[in-house]
């Protein structure tokens, strides 16, 4: 099944509903220009009274690498998301140094970017849109981008698809993509940083129904998928 990531939470009550309704992760944005920014101290509320029910994913924009290791582990975040231009090598010393797992962003808008991404050697590659409307933003606009460029990708890393991700296209971005998991921020959202609870519900409810096998098909058929 399609994972689902929650992100741009910034409060307990919204991340217990993400949580309730099934989701795998959980991410709350630190860093200080974001307008989902979320405090540290609503970041460790999530994380004390959520941890190992969900991963939870400590959101991070070209940060020094001290302050997200130890923010890391501060909160006991499971997953660090760098979303800036940190390379290569700041990734696989902030994996070694917090024991978290590294989810590396790439902005799209060209096939480059997707060749781009796999020099990260990391534990998820997660491709969101590049703003044509908002082009200093790192994320978070509601804009798609094409997914056609990800259709030549061959990767062993597991893929997370971001941007613009809502109830109305999740069964079409699994059926394009085929993801590991799906971000959605924005999409789940009465107003930057303020989950609308029907709106998230309606993207489980939208991937859980490309899940569904009608009881007329043969399992027989249908190989079992390799989980990464």
């Amino acid at each position: 099944m399609t994972r689902i990531k929650i992100c741009g939470l910034t409060s307990l009550q919204d991340a217990r509903a993400a949580a309730d309704l099934g989701a795998w992760a959980l991410g709350m944005i630190l860093h200080a220009d974001s307008p989902r920014r979320c405090s540290l101290e609503e970041a460790s509320s999530i994380c004390d009274s959520l941890r190992r029910r969900v991963e939870l994913c400590g959101v991070f924009v070209n940060a020094h690498l001290d302050d997200v290791v130890g923010t890391a582990r501060e909160l006991g975040l499971t997953m660090l998301q760098l979303h800036g231009d940190e390379g290569p090598a700041y990734c696989l010393e902030a994996r070694r140094r917090s024991g978290a797992r590294i989810v590396k962003a790439k902005q799209v808008s060209i096939p480059g970017d997707v060749r781009e991404i796999e020099r990260y050697r990391v534990d998820f590659h997660l491709l969101d849109a590049r703003s044509r409307k908002h082009p200093g933003l790192r994320g978070g606009t509601g804009e798609t981008f094409d997914w056609k460029l990800i259709a030549g990708r061959r990767s062993r890393i597991p893929l997370i698809l971001s941007g613009g991700i809502d109830a109305g296209n999740a069964a079409e971005a699994i059926a394009a993509v085929q993801p590991y998991a799906l971000d959605s921020a924005s999409g789940t959202e009465s107003a930057p940083g303020r989950k609308d609870h029907e709106k998230t519900a309606a993207l489980f409810a939208a991937v859980q129904a490309t899940e569904a096998v009608p009881a007329q098909d043969d399992l027989s058929n249908h190989p079992v998928a390799e989980l990464t």
